[in-house]
């Protein structure tokens, strides 16, 4: 089963600074792509981010593998730079294999949590 497109944009993305348990994983601020392929062949996924006042940065590469997903942390991401924090960015997805894109947030700066969730704009190019 092939369900999904190849290209995904997020044009909102944010990671706040501050958490208010940055012991407990589970409460650290953080933005996160959900990404579901359910066919029969691992995607091979190149992310670009994109600022307001600097150069884009990428790609990152991830594999989601056939007929599982990920839930992949954008605060995880390193190479070739880290996320930065307390900044304004948006993102593109490009997969070899259509896949679902959505897009979370978890705001924790405060002990009263925030999370937003939204579907990606696809395209099948």
């Amino acid at each position: 089963m092939s369900i999904g497109m190849r290209r995904w944009a997020i044009a909102e993305g944010y990671i706040p600074g501050q958490s208010s348990d940055d012991e407990d994983r589970r409460f650290v601020s953080h933005e996160a792509a959900c990404m579901l392929n359910a066919s029969d062949c691992d995607a091979k996924v190149r992310i670009m981010l994109y600022f307001k006042d600097r150069d884009p940065v990428g790609p990152y590469h991830v594999i989601v593998p056939a007929r599982r997903s990920l839930h992949m942390r954008f605060n995880d991401l390193t190479d070739p730079a880290p996320v930065p924090r307390d900044t304004d960015y948006s993102s593109v997805f490009e997969s070899d294999v259509p896949i679902v894109v959505q897009h979370t947030r978890l705001d924790s700066r405060k002990d009263a949590l925030a999370l937003l969730s939204t579907i990606a704009f696809g395209e099948s190019a």
